[in-house]
């Protein structure tokens, strides 16, 4: 399962060419018996992913990609309680289905946000996948982030080809933990 924000959510090209059904599409070549949910909201802080957590907890998750954060930033939201609400994210998942992998995927801000609160922000990932024992997407726009040509005119979401890198990106993580997950 994918929670996520609009980047998940696919905003401005449709979830069928969003990273996560790219995802699918990896795990369907690789003949990896998975299926990907796709639990992407846009605009989704991570309080909007805790508050509609129960419900997604419906669905049963054997990994989940936790693709949560970067409107708590672009909103200058205090780092402390993004923290929390991905721990608690964190703590809800493994309580419902203690056998589930995470994947969090890290984010950064723009350069316009200060040093002190960007840097904090971008530290809150590598310190829950580190707290939690959790596989990291150091950073989800890897190589698309900032670039033009693979974001849409909000230079905020990828577009089409955007996407096909953030699967990348994420397929390099999400590949060993599926075949750990595969293997017992």
């Amino acid at each position: 399962m994918v929670l996520g924000d609009s980047i998940a959510a696919g905003y401005g090209v449709g979830p069928a060419a969003a990273f996560p059904a790219l995802l699918q599409e990896k795990i369907d070549a690789a003949h990896m018996d998975a299926k990907v949910v796709n639990a992407g909201v846009s605009g989704d802080t991570t309080a909007d992913g805790l508050r509609r957590l129960k419900w997604v907890l419906k669905t049963r998750i054997d990994v989940l990609v936790l693709e949560l954060g970067a409107n708590d930033g672009l909103r200058g939201l205090p780092v402390q309680g993004t923290r929390d609400n991905l721990q608690a994210i964190i703590d809800e998942v493994r309580g419902r289905y203690p056998a589930a992998r995470i994947v969090i995927s890290g984010m950064r801000l723009p350069p316009n946000f200060g040093d002190a609160y960007a840097e904090a922000f971008r530290r809150i990932f590598a310190d829950l996948a580190a707290k939690n024992g959790a596989a990291l997407v150091p950073f989800l726009l890897e190589g698309v982030g900032g670039d033009p040509a693979l974001n849409q005119d909000d230079r905020i979401h990828p577009n089409v080809e955007g996407h096909k890198i953030v699967a990348g990106v994420v397929w390099k993580i999400l590949l060993p933990v599926l075949e750990e997950k595969h293997r017992g």
